[in-house]
């Protein structure tokens, strides 16, 4: 049993917050920190928790758009494909229980929107009939930082999908 992080990042925020769930998750079970454009499309068998994390940008996922958007505001780190994208061409088992984290602006919801809430419209249109946890962890400005204390609850946060996994298989 293992667990895949799967993230993309702007301008490191994402990142930071996916190693911080991966720290939670690997105190449970074996886990894999990969950046979108490096992430199989197809998993192992031995894969039974993915978590999948990426800034909000225009209430949702990113768009080649706005990652050219975002790259106007300073250097990026993912530079290949998104999430979006990702999920587009991924085949989900069904076995397999999925969690999505964002980053975004620490507003309410219906004024920034959730990149974390459309992985997981997409991945339900893509026929996925689990439940996907979702969460949101905030940034004070585009470029960040992150707030304080979010790291610490991304940690926690993966410690529980971990958990929760054990406890249900």
């Amino acid at each position: 049993m293992s667990a895949l992080v799967v993230y993309e990042s702007m301008f490191g925020n994402t990142r930071a917050i996916a190693e911080a769930v991966a720290s939670g998750i690997g105190s449970v079970v074996k886990v894999e920190v990969v950046e979108v454009a490096a992430a199989p499309r197809q998993l192992s068998a031995e894969v039974d928790l993915i978590v999948v994390g990426a800034p909000t940008h225009a209430h949702g996922l990113s768009r080649p758009q706005s990652r050219e958007s975002a790259a106007q505001q300073g250097p990026i780190e993912s530079r290949g494909i998104g999430v979006r994208e990702w999920i587009g061409g991924l085949t989900v088992p069904s076995v397999v229980r999925i969690a999505a984290f964002d980053t975004r602006f620490a507003k309410a919801r219906w004024l920034t929107g959730s990149a974390a809430v459309t992985m997981a419209k997409l991945l339900r249109r893509k026929g996925y009939a689990g439940d996907v946890v979702t969460e949101s962890y905030f940034v004070d400005h585009s470029l960040g930082p992150l707030r304080d204390g979010e790291l610490q609850r991304a940690r926690e946060w993966g410690a529980g999908l971990a958990g929760r996994r054990t406890a249900t298989v």
